[in-house]
């Protein structure tokens, strides 16, 4: 009986999950998005070395994360079932026009929310932009492939949420490491 009681717990954060992904899909999925781009950046700065948290970057990750990383994913796979029924054709639609323009806006937003001006944002974004996209379509391809063939569109996001997770590490290092090689 005792060994049952995790079993039991995990069977019924899942399907509570589950409800509220069917009852308010939107709302779940931004929260699932705040919580794990905001885990990934503390475990990037704890892996970075970091003597002290940022919690000014962990705020703009979760605030990214609640506004874009959830919200934009969720009408993304929602409207593109609509119109394109092929996974190969979704596939190539994420990869080729989404995922680049995906990636602009989250290095411009994430530059505002740790309160870079407009101009200061455009300079990152546009230092970086390249580096990630690549670095994106090189690492994350297959994963993506696999989520849009396999996984039931009501879980896309947050599966996408979880290839993120270890996404975000990787950004944020690469995002620190910016400072490091002008000194």
């Amino acid at each position: 009986m005792a060994l049952s009681k995790p079993t039991d717990f995990m069977y019924k954060l899942v399907g509570a999950y589950l409800e509220r992904l069917y009852t308010n899909p939107l709302r779940t999925k931004a929260i699932t998005s705040c919580i794990l781009s905001s885990l990934a950046n503390i475990l990037s700065q704890k892996l970075s070395g970091a003597k002290r948290i940022n919690k000014d970057n962990i705020i703009a990750f979760a605030l990214f994360g609640l506004l874009i990383g959830g919200p934009v994913p969720h009408y993304f796979y929602m409207y593109i079932n609509l119109f394109v029924k092929n996974p190969l054709g979704i596939f190539l639609i994420e990869r080729l026009i989404y995922m680049p323009c995906f990636q602009a806006l989250t290095l411009y937003t994430l530059a505002l929310f740790e309160g870079k001006s407009h101009k200061e944002a455009c300079k990152q974004t546009e230092k970086l932009y390249l580096p990630m996209v690549i670095s994106n379509l090189r690492y994350l391809t297959l994963w993506q492939f696999l989520n849009i063939k396999y996984v039931p569109p009501m879980l896309r996001v947050l599966v996408v949420n979880c290839i993120a997770f270890t996404w975000v590490i990787y950004f944020a290092n690469k995002r620190t490491n910016i400072p490091k090689k002008k000194a």
